[in-house]
């Protein structure tokens, strides 16, 4: 082992088990969604095979693997469906239930919990924002 080895340290990304670890959370996270009668209506008109392969890019990027996403920003994307924060919250939840059952280490469950925090104010509509 080399000292570039040693002191490197390895990446949420490389420690789930890399790119198959993140397919699988996210084919098993939209199978989660779909089936939410609360949540399902978001992605009606939705390429879901698109939609896939944009979380799975991007959740590599939260993770601290390669960034390959090209696609456009959250608020983008998020704004115009006038998301409410309670919505935001469940698909959280699905988000960690998925991790948490896959055997996502804690710590990476903190992580990612803490990123959906700093990006909610770019998905929630700003009229549903907690305490608007």
């Amino acid at each position: 082992m080399t000292v570039t080895e040693e002191t490197t340290p390895v990446s949420h990304y490389e420690r789930i088990g890399g790119a198959s670890s993140v397919k699988a959370a996210v084919e098993l996270f939209y199978d989660k969604v779909l089936a939410d009668p609360e949540l399902a209506g978001y992605f009606t008109n939705v390429d879901m095979v698109g939609q896939r392969r944009h979380l799975a890019l991007m959740l590599t990027v939260v993770l601290g693997g390669p960034n390959e996403y090209s696609g456009r920003g959250l608020a983008e994307a998020h704004q115009p469906m006038n998301i409410p924060v309670e919505h935001y919250a469940k698909v959280g939840e699905h988000l960690i239930g998925t991790l948490t059952e896959l055997g996502v280490p804690a710590d990476v469950l903190a992580h990612v919990h803490v990123v959906l925090g700093q990006v909610q104010d770019q998905v929630v509509a700003a009229g549903n924002q907690p305490g608007a």
